[in-house]
């Protein structure tokens, strides 16, 4: 198959199952105006996260990675209204255009955007000794990707859902001896959730307009 067909097929499932809606087309029109890469989800991706929390019944949502707020506007819209989203943004220009888009979707007063480097505000995050969280999504720079699991384990419950994205890397994650920091971070994370005795995953992969990728889901087990 072409990237065309990968196209027009996630244009099918999109114009289907996710019908148009203003804030998140706003999102990311606001997000490509200031400039911000076209790295975020697709559309039928971000309701996929969307049932995920719901089906976790999350309550509490840690995103690592925010970029312009789309992901976590579908996020924030699975939380019931006492819910909480706590999402880490290192770009204080992002985190500017994501809190907009977060306020025009009505998830300012549930969403919380934090700058600086997610491993900076993930060790202020821990130190606050927070409830833990439901469901995390790691979506962030791959090289730190065993990092930022094992601090998803560290800040969630038996149950809890993780969710790593980007994971195939093109096919290179298949390749032991790659360089490639995206690639080295990414494999390191999957053998952490391969071999983790709290963690139970898979992973997926995936086509459609972001390419030849893929995630993987762990549960965290007692």
């Amino acid at each position: 198959m072409t990237q065309q067909q990968w196209n027009s097929v996630d244009d099918y499932f999109t114009d289907l199952l996710t019908p148009p809606d203003d804030a998140l087309t706003a999102a990311l029109r606001d997000s490509d105006e200031a400039g911000l890469p076209h790295i975020n989800v697709a559309p039928n991706q971000g309701k996929l996260l969307q049932l995920l929390a719901r089906i976790q019944g999350a309550r509490r949502i840690l995103e690592i990675g925010t970029l312009g707020g789309y992901s976590t506007i579908w996020l924030g819209r699975a939380l019931p209204e006492d819910g909480h989203l706590v999402t880490l943004e290192y770009s204080p220009e992002h985190a500017s255009v994501a809190r907009g888009n977060l306020a025009r979707a009505g998830l300012d007063k549930l969403a919380e955007v934090r700058v600086g480097p997610a491993l900076d505000s993930l060790t202020a995050l821990a130190a606050e000794h927070p409830e833990p969280f439901d469901l995390v999504f790691i979506d962030a720079d791959k090289a730190n990707n065993p990092h930022y699991v094992e601090w998803a384990l560290e800040l969630t419950r038996p149950g809890s859902l993780i969710v790593l994205d980007n994971v195939v890397r093109g096919g290179a994650v298949t390749d032991g001896t790659s360089t490639d920091a995206s690639v080295r971070g990414t494999r390191a994370a999957l053998e952490l959730m391969a071999n983790h005795p709290k963690l139970s995953a898979t992973a997926l992969q995936t086509v459609g307009t972001k390419g030849y990728d893929g995630f993987a889901l762990a549960r965290v087990s007692d």
